[in-house]
């Protein structure tokens, strides 16, 4: 889904000034994003873009969702903001980082957001808004843990896509199908299980098994 030139220049074009800061404000920053953020991914998208397709001054955008992070997590509906957890990757040493993903992980699903992240997964699993919770996934959560594994030989892209991949897989058995006992197993059994294999894929040796 796209926004063409086209239209929405001409609709600039029919309006002099600013949308003033009112209810409708809101959801037309998060219109505007939600189109950007998926046609152009997190990285090439800018607070000043989204404020000239949504018609507003640039620091309304800030004034309503803070950082471009945060605006991004409400585009996705992603229930939490995902700086809390990320912010208790980004303290972790290097080798506890397979067991701090998965506890912080895994407490965020079980609490009263998580089912707004299933929700979000089975939007994504049925086709909705692929191109915007992958963005969300790669460039905004990803990408916080592939900085602190990557080295000059190794840019840790395959490493953080296994251990997500792991985890997502998780998730589903877990909160989806319901497969138990791992639909019931306290989190420290989880992260006891699941830690090992999610750090030996941000840090370990992927050819091990050969």
């Amino acid at each position: 889904m796209s926004v063409g030139k086209t239209g929405s220049g001409a609709a600039r074009a029919g309006r002099t000034g600013r949308r003033p800061g009112n209810a409708d404000t809101r959801t037309a920053i998060l219109d505007a994003a939600r189109i950007r953020f998926a046609d152009n991914g997190f990285d090439k998208t800018s607070i000043r873009a989204i404020a000239g397709d949504a018609e507003v001054d640039p620091a309304l955008v800030h004034h309503y969702f803070g950082t471009k992070q945060q605006l991004f997590a409400a585009a996705v509906d992603f229930p939490v903001d995902p700086e809390s957890t990320l912010s208790a990757v980004d303290r972790a040493p290097l080798a506890e980082l397979g067991d701090t993903i998965v506890r912080a992980v895994v407490t965020v699903w079980d609490s009263p957001a998580g089912p707004g992240i299933v929700a979000m997964v089975r939007s994504m699993l049925g086709g909705g808004e692929l191109n915007l919770a992958r963005s969300f996934l790669l460039q905004v959560v990803l990408e916080r843990v592939r900085t602190r594994i990557a080295t000059a030989e190794d840019d840790g892209r395959a490493r953080t896509a296994l251990a997500a991949a792991q985890l997502m897989g998780v998730l589903i058995a877990r909160k989806i199908v319901g497969i138990e006992p791992l639909a019931s197993m306290p989190i420290d059994d989880i992260v006891t299980a699941v830690g090992p294999s999610v750090q030996r894929y941000l840090t370990g040796d992927l050819d091990s098994g050969r």
